[in-house]
């Protein structure tokens, strides 16, 4: 009697398990180190790298309506003189561009990209965090921005549903950076339509910030009980969730021996 095949091994994603990645990061203290696994100097590379995709995208992607009552006006230069600080340099030569009023921090953390960052070029800042230590830190944390962090949801991204109170959308970017490998792709779609439904009606962006395997299929890594994705899976998962790829760039300047970071800006995609 022959013996029955093995079975066909089961999809990373399947093997998450939230108790086991929340478990994981209640372990950690609420610091810079901690949220980037032992790499605490690539922060000021990746805040300044998401700055200058930002400038990029609003710029090659403006919506179809501006916001002409928004506060102060960020300064953005050109995509090489922009200075770590998000501030322009003295050889500027393009218009500021507004602030945004109203922007999003999915599986933010400490707060991190919301004080370096999303301060610097959001009027308010609402905030996406399960872990309730690191959801405090964040409330506490100083705005390097004039901006200031606004209603904070203390939930996982697949139980957070957007503000249902607000007609037609409140965001005007939804920021996603290394949180949605705790989600299976089936989730992550699912959260990508509810995303749809909180970006406003007159247009926006949303952005995924994400590790990604060099080559071959999704890993899973059962230390923190999360999945990296390969680039394609990426591009398939926004598709189904409803949105489309304006722009993509590779984050530069991190240590060798890293997963790339992609960023991938998006925007609605039409008939979903």
């Amino acid at each position: 009697m022959s013996a029955s095949p093995p079975n066909p091994p089961l999809p990373p994603d399947t093997l998450i398990s939230p108790s086991a990645s929340l478990t994981y990061w209640s372990s950690h203290p609420p610091t810079i180190t901690s949220m980037l696994g032992g790499y605490p100097s690539i922060s000021r590379t990746d805040l300044r790298g998401s700055y200058n995709f930002l400038s990029k995208l609003r710029r090659s992607h403006p919506p179809p309506q501006s916001h002409p009552s928004s506060p102060s006006p960020i300064p953005l230069s050109a995509s090489t003189t922009t200075t770590a600080t998000g501030t322009s340099s003295s050889h500027s030569n393009r218009t500021a561009l507004p602030l945004l009023p109203h922007a999003l921090d999915c599986g933010a953390g400490i707060g991190r990209v919301t004080a370096g960052f999303l301060s610097k070029i959001a009027t308010t800042t609402d905030l996406v965090e399960p872990v309730a230590a690191f959801s405090e830190t964040a409330r506490a944390a100083k705005m390097q921005g004039a901006g200031t962090v606004g209603h904070v949801y203390v939930c996982t991204l697949q139980d957070w549903d957007p503000p249902a109170a607000v007609a037609g959308g409140k965001y005007d970017l939804i920021w996603h950076q290394w949180c949605l490998g705790h989600l299976t792709d089936a989730q992550v779609e699912t959260h990508f339509r509810k995303c749809r439904g909180a970006l406003k009606e007159e247009g926006g962006w949303m952005v995924v910030k994400e590790n990604v395997v060099r080559e071959g299929g999704d890993v899973f890594d059962e230390v923190d009980s999360s999945v990296t994705r390969a680039a394609g899976k990426w591009r398939g998962l926004f598709e189904r969730g409803g949105w489309r790829v304006v722009r993509e760039e590779v984050q530069g300047g991190f240590p060798v021996g890293l997963f790339p970071v992609v960023m991938w800006g998006l925007v609605r995609g039409e008939g979903r």
